[in-house]
């Protein structure tokens, strides 16, 4: 190992793996000679050995969604040999073990999936937390990690269950010249949004299928609207309304493009 440098600076970095959590103590001896023959004892700032948090798969020092992510993310690949972060009880597979022991790290009232600053539905579906529920069950996990885990799967499945079928603002409004416009079910339902001139033409109608139930906010899942009508073409500046069909349900909203 070695390098080459001018100044002030680092010359040298060294990463070491830790087989044992313990104290210890990291020493440097020798010397470093310059093409002047003078001699340099080399410095370090700082060593130090750290527990890693169970959990806390990309290390950053927080356990967080973005651990849950990644572990999901790393099913049914296989484990190097020298190890995966998100194999978290190091049994040499990514499954639905490790995915509860992350979310039994997430599991305190600080990180209830309810107090999340982001939308839920962008990261995960119903579906998918209805799977790994399933899964972990079927497991029979029994310790207390686990445990708290899987109740916080459950709780992260009813934040992702509207209790009644709305629809929202869109954003951005005012806008030019797209918009999205969310929603929420909670039933399954055909739907479709309706855009409407003031005079009460209907401009442009956007038959999303059917849906199950969930909340549609963010924008890979709220209904898209370019500002076109239904021939391509931009409509004018001014006041819209959208209707939102979804079996029995309709609610409707108004919404402003300024160009």
């Amino acid at each position: 190992m070695g390098g080459v440098g001018n100044g002030d600076g680092t010359l040298e970095t060294v990463t070491f793996e830790v087989l044992n959590i313990e104290a210890s103590t990291v020493s440097v001896s020798g010397y470093l000679v310059d093409p002047n023959g003078l001699r340099y004892i080399p410095t370090f700032e700082s060593a130090k050995v750290l527990m890693p948090l169970l959990g806390d798969v990309n290390r950053d020092g927080v356990v967080n969604i973005l651990d849950l992510v990644l572990v999901a993310s790393s099913f049914a690949q296989p484990v190097p040999e020298g190890g995966n972060p998100a194999d978290v009880n190091e049994d040499g597979i990514v499954n639905i073990v490790d995915l509860v022991k992350v979310a039994g790290a997430l599991g305190g009232e600080a990180a209830a999936p309810a107090k999340w600053s982001f939308d839920l539905e962008d990261t995960f579906t119903r579906a998918q937390i209805q799977e790994w529920l399933s899964e972990a069950r079927q497991f029979n996990l029994t310790d207390a990690t686990a445990q708290r885990g899987i109740l916080y799967l459950e709780q992260l499945l009813a934040a992702l269950t509207p209790k009644e079928t709305a629809l929202l603002p869109n954003y951005p409004n005012p806008f030019n010249p797209e918009t999205w416009i969310p929603y929420q079910l909670s039933e399954p339902a055909d739907v479709t949004v309706t855009i409407y001139a003031v005079d009460g033409t209907a401009v442009r109608t956007l038959a999303l299928g059917h849906q199950p139930i969930g909340t549609y906010q963010g924008k890979s899942r709220a209904a898209y609207w370019d500002g076109r009508n239904e021939f391509g073409e931009p409509v004018a500046s001014g006041v819209y309304f959208y209707t939102l069909t979804a079996g029995d349900f309709t609610a409707t909203r108004k919404m402003l493009i300024r160009k």
